[in-house]
């Protein structure tokens, strides 16, 4: 049996490849400041051991220290278990205590909200005792039997002391699943900066403060906090996974609110009798002479029908009443040498204000003027033969 017990401490024990001075500085923000009581849950306090591996592996093991090497969260959790004392004891332990963790870990999602302000310009943040500088979103695990929107108002009434189970909307949320964990967040906007938060657990929450989400890093290298409000990224790693998908969602929210109002058409304007009068006696001069143009077209067309043109004369006759037609009426384009010229002045048969938000399909135009045409010569072509 002592063959087996020291076999098995044998397999954990490992020796330390984290320096001293780091696995300190991870103590301190996340495990020794946990208070009395929940040292004594090792599966709760697994999760701080977590949120210690993630701070290790986004801000130690980067690219300008490549001698430190990453490791998995086995490996780290025996390291610390190992380096804290009052963890010593259950150094053996850690196989079991990890594998409790995750069996637990998968069936407690995590519920909570991200609180933004009237004009979506800051953000609230609050700060745990037992994590040295580090802010995140207010944020628990869910109970037994509880809805996710309920768990959601109950953990930030928790740690903020304000009341959101009225401004919560079911389809509004972020959620993130990092090493079998869900964590969502739903979306709560229009809360005043002037409320007053009071946490109503004692132990758990240092502060709560409002944060502008430009001065928010959206990855481990930006600096902008550190400049802006005197954090460094690393102080809101616990906001990071969240934070692109954040600012998406409020550029979308923006834009749909700042969107221009739509043209009032015709019949949205309060039009002045005045002004309907002297608009509809122009509107009507211009349909007479339009009126009258047209007819003078087609009686032009019906006698040139009429008449036995020679051969040799056809397009002589075709070439004067193109002339005629483009000079009576030409919308936008024309033809001179056989090519496509454009209007320099539009016909002002053609510019009632009612054509204003009309959009002519020019090349449509133009083509069905050349099969006209085409057709029109045929047809004289066959009745002069």
């Amino acid at each position: 049996m002592s063959a087996i017990k020291d076999k098995v401490k044998s397999e954990i024990t490992v020796p330390h490849t984290i320096p001293i001075d780091i696995l300190d500085d991870l103590g301190s923000r996340f495990i020794i400041n946990v208070p009395i009581e929940e040292r004594q849950d090792l599966i709760r306090l697994c999760f701080q051991v977590e949120l210690a591996h993630w701070f290790f592996l986004d801000f130690y093991c980067t690219q300008e220290n490549l001698k430190l090497k990453t490791c998995g969260m086995k490996e780290f959790t025996i390291h610390m278990f190992q380096h804290i004392p009052f963890l010593k004891q259950y150094a053996s332990m850690v196989n079991e205590v990890l594998e409790q963790w995750r069996e637990y870990k998968q069936s407690v999602p995590t519920f909570g909200a991200i609180i933004l302000s009237e004009n979506y310009s800051h953000v609230l943040l609050v700060q745990s005792y037992w994590s040295k500088a580090s802010w995140g979103f207010p944020k628990g695990k869910i109970n037994k039997d509880e809805t996710p929107l309920h768990c959601a108002a109950r953990e930030v009434l928790e740690e903020t002391g304000f009341e959101i189970s009225h401004l919560l909307n079911a389809n509004e949320f972020i959620e993130t699943v990092a090493n079998d964990q869900l964590t969502r967040l739903y979306i709560v906007s229009g809360v005043r900066r002037d409320v007053k938060f009071e946490p109503r657990t004692r132990n758990e929450i240092k502060a709560v403060e409002w944060f502008p989400i430009s001065d928010l890093p959206t990855s481990r290298k930006d600096m902008t906090p550190k400049i802006k409000c005197g954090y460094g990224p690393s102080s809101f790693f616990m906001v990071l996974p969240f934070m692109r998908r954040l600012k998406a969602w409020i550029k979308d929210k923006t834009q749909k609110t700042s969107r221009r109002p739509r043209h009032k058409s015709l019949t949205d304007v309060e039009i002045e009798p005045q002004f309907v009068k002297s608009h509809s006696d122009k509107a009507a001069a211009r349909a007479k002479r339009f009126q009258q143009s047209l007819q003078t077209e087609i009686e032009t067309y019906k006698a040139l029908q009429s008449q036995k043109v020679p051969t040799n004369g056809i397009q002589k006759n075709v070439k004067s009443l193109d002339k005629s037609r483009s000079s009576r009426r030409r919308l936008f384009l024309g033809e001179e040498n056989g090519k496509v010229q454009k209007s320099k002045e539009p016909d002002p048969e053609f510019t009632a204000p009612s054509w204003a938000y009309f959009k002519f399909d020019r090349q449509a135009i133009i083509k069905c003027l050349n099969d006209c045409q085409h057709n029109f010569q045929s047809k004289l072509a066959l009745n002069v033969g």
